[in-house]
């Protein structure tokens, strides 16, 4: 064979090893997600990660994930837990006067709840009925000393003389504006609605100091839907934000089914005392029980913990009313209240939020000893914090833990019953 012949066949081998090469097709990267979309097929999963919602490619790197992290608060008495005394539902902290304020539900009660039928004037029905909304300050977040009374039960016929509870502030044009859940009819009573009594308007009172004095305004200031709509019972968990000029008022509606739909609505006015009109859109969020938002970006966030498709998840919406899912997380707070230091200057450039207030409730409910305890919680939800170990998702609870979420008498005698055939 010639040179020439030998050097030609040589070129078309090679020629077909390069072409096989080039037919070969390409792969997702190993290391580190790469900061761009590389250009090889993807699934649709992977195309989340570049072209969803995520304000990160990875858990590290999205500025909306994280984990949280709970401290016992020192200052609060709980008379030996004997479920006389009971604090929940707090309201986002700010800061006035060189010290953080939070308002909660404060029940201080001779007897624990009675949720068989047995509560009365002065018998609590549920854990949030006979209440008050106290307050507390701090220099630290971790140490509170509890002030008394914010606002007191109102006299009849007015709403809330039956209970105040699930409190939230907002501060406007240098007022300090408490919303609230006021309950006419007692939790629980036959008299009410379909969710079995925990239906209660909206209402609100005014102070030139975040110490008070507290002035009622005995007005209900976010109205019920109407008959047929997805929030004709229930108006809970009243969370202001100052957004576009205006008074974002988001709430949670409860739409009955079994287990119960919870899901968020937005109510907007231009004044404290309304008129306030619902979005056309709502619910906004299709999820969540008691659920907290702040300015982030040029956006709004939202904590969205505890019942629906989309629980455990933290969400983002450019406008305030069109939410995705921005990370999806565990062990999320009850009733989350952070510290929102840009909750009222209507920015466009939200930093973030790192800790604040949450409850654990029901506690030696099974004793007849029914309360709630405040706890607080840090995160990194900030664009001004990297905080690696806020980051981390390989996270192991003690086996007791798991534990406690143990399969019903039901359950066990169901499976136990299940004979499976003899395969063959």
């Amino acid at each position: 064979m010639s040179i020439r012949l030998i050097m030609i066949t040589a070129l078309v081998l090679c020629g077909g090893i390069f072409s096989a090469f080039a037919e070969e097709p390409s792969v997702f990267p190993y290391g580190s997600i790469p900061e761009t979309k590389p250009d090889v097929p993807l699934s649709k999963a992977m195309q989340r990660v570049y072209d969803g919602p995520y304000t990160g490619i990875d858990n590290a790197r999205n500025e909306l994930f994280t984990n949280f992290k709970y401290t016992p608060l020192k200052g609060f008495d709980y008379h030996g837990h004997d479920g006389t005394v009971s604090r929940r539902d707090a309201t986002k902290v700010i800061r006035a006067n060189g010290k953080y304020y939070v308002w909660y539900t404060h029940r201080q009660t001779p007897t624990p709840p009675n949720y068989d039928g047995g509560a009365n004037e002065t018998i609590p029905s549920r854990d949030w009925d006979l209440s008050e909304i106290w307050y507390a300050t701090s220099d630290d977040g971790f140490t509170w000393e509890e002030q008394g009374v914010a606002v007191k039960r109102m006299e009849k016929p007015h709403a809330g003389w039956r209970s105040v509870s699930t409190p939230d502030i907002l501060v406007w044009k240098g007022k300090y504006y408490l919303y609230y859940q006021a309950y006419l009819l007692m939790p629980g009573s036959r008299l009410s609605s379909a969710t079995n009594g925990d239906d209660c308007p909206v209402s609100v009172s005014e102070s030139d100091s975040p110490d008070g004095p507290w002035i009622p305004s005995n007005k209900i200031v976010v109205e019920n839907g109407p008959p047929g709509s997805w929030d004709q019972y229930v108006i809970h968990d009243p969370y202001p934000l100052v957004y576009n000029g205006q008074i974002y008022l988001y709430y949670k509606g409860e739409m009955g089914g079994a287990p119960a739909v919870r899901a968020q609505g937005l109510a907007i006015a231009d004044h404290p005392l309304g008129p306030f009109k619902k979005h056309p859109q709502n619910p906004v969020i299709n999820s969540g029980h008691e659920t907290s938002l702040f300015p982030f970006k040029t956006g709004i966030a939202a904590l969205v913990s505890r019942h629906g498709l989309e629980h455990n998840t933290i969400q983002y919406s450019p406008d305030g009313v069109n939410f995705d899912v921005a990370a999806i997380t565990g062990l999320m707070p009850i009733a989350p209240a952070a510290y929102v230091a840009d909750a009222f200057t209507d920015t466009r450039d939200g930093r973030g939020i790192t800790w604040g207030i949450c409850h654990f409730r029901n506690l030696k409910r099974d004793e007849g000893k029914s309360h709630s305890m405040l706890a607080r919680f840090d995160c990194d939800l900030s664009l001004d914090v990297n905080d690696v170990e806020m980051k981390e998702t390989d996270i192991f609870n003690d086996p007791d833990i798991y534990f406690k979420f143990k399969l019903s008498e039901t359950q066990r005698e169901r499976i136990q019953n299940t004979v499976p055939e003899e395969s063959h």
